[in-house]
């Protein structure tokens, strides 16, 4: 039988009906209550009620993993990035006070390696389970001529719902409440484009030793998955315990910590609180990088920001431990003077600065 005009073209139809057979069994395994997990629709329902809420207001985030997949592409390990997704999009619910509901990921490809894509959306099913939100659907879109034939792009689209009462705004951080940071489990899933050029510049080989980690490729190690902070997170939401939350994204910890702070705070951040982790370590010396630029690029360690009253802070950290989380008293907020910075840094030297 002669191949259909549209497989002629690059695009393969019955491989695509294969996938979504393929994937339906790790979309079931994220079911929850108020979602059941199920494919092949053509939308997703969830219902609120079932889930348990009473005043809920919804909140919404996409992403992408940006140019860390072209490291999953160079080493051809796929398995993590799905998790990746996930992180991005859910911790970005979490800090609004928001329990992850359910995701919609968005796989393009040049062409449709079901093998690939399967492990791909493995991972996204891992980060579900992780986040404790269901796998609702997506789109798998075969692209030849906008995408070169092994290349691929994700993306996901996260919904959340928080109790009206329990929404984290940071409109009651005031000066003198304590900025905590919470352990990343790496560089996350930003600053990938310097990542890689440091790698180009320095001649590094992805399947060599990593510098920082000796006993782990150096292209495994650059793939170690965003951390997922939801369920360590929510029971400390739920009883309002959490005046502020920053993800540490693009921008570093420089742009994301002010961006939860009322007009009248800044944030003083003491860097002899925490040990600039390895990686960052490698990354600073090898990309002649100053502490500055660092913090404005990187996590430098520090994954989430949580802004907490000083009468809560050892009642929080505690929490955090229970759930294996490191947690660093990172700083103070203070008032803001006029024309002053939104964030300062004290003990720079202590980072080489």
């Amino acid at each position: 039988m002669a191949a259909s005009k549209y497989k002629q073209a690059g695009v393969d139809i019955e491989a695509g009906t294969t996938l979504i057979d393929v994937i339906k069994p790790f979309a079931k395994a994220t079911s929850r209550p108020g979602a059941d997990g199920s494919l092949g629709g053509f939308g997703g329902l969830f219902d609120l009620k079932e889930a348990g809420y009473n005043d809920p207001i919804l909140v919404s985030s996409c992403d992408g993993v940006g140019t860390k997949l072209r490291v999953a592409l160079t080493v051809d390990k796929h398995d993590t990035v799905g998790i990746d997704l996930v992180a991005m999009c859910v911790n970005d619910l979490v800090v609004q006070g928001a329990e992850p509901l359910f995701l919609l990921d968005y796989v393009a490809t040049g062409r449709l390696d079901i093998a690939i894509v399967r492990e791909i959306i493995a991972g996204v099913a891992q980060g579900c389970k992780l986040a404790g939100c269901t796998l609702m659907g997506g789109e798998t879109a075969e692209m030849p001529g906008m995408y070169s034939m092994d290349d691929y792009d994700i993306a996901g689209f996260a919904v959340g719902v928080v109790e009206r009462d329990q929404l984290i705004t940071g409109e009651t951080i005031k000066p003198g409440d304590v900025i905590l940071g919470i352990a990343s489990d790496g560089i996350h899933s930003n600053g990938y484009s310097l990542v890689r050029k440091i790698i180009k510049d320095v001649d590094a080989e992805y399947d060599a030793p990593a510098p920082f980690m000796l006993d782990v490729p150096l292209g495994e190690a650059l793939l170690a998955p965003t951390k997922i902070y939801a369920k360590q997170l929510l029971p400390l939401i739920k009883e309002k315990k959490l005046k502020g939350l920053a993800h540490i994204t693009g921008g570093g910890v420089t742009d994301n910590i002010p961006r939860v702070l009322p007009n009248t705070c800044a944030a003083s951040i003491d860097l002899e609180t925490w040990q600039l982790p390895p990686v960052f370590q490698w990354l600073s010396n090898a990309g002649e990088i100053d502490a500055l630029e660092m913090l404005k690029t990187f996590n430098c360690g520090v994954g989430m920001a949580a802004i907490v009253d000083p009468s809560d802070a050892k009642e929080v950290c505690k929490h955090l431990q229970k759930t294996g989380e490191r947690v660093f008293e990172i700083g103070n907020i203070v008032p803001r003077t006029e024309n002053g910075k939104d964030i300062s840094y004290e003990n720079l030297k202590s980072w080489g600065a």
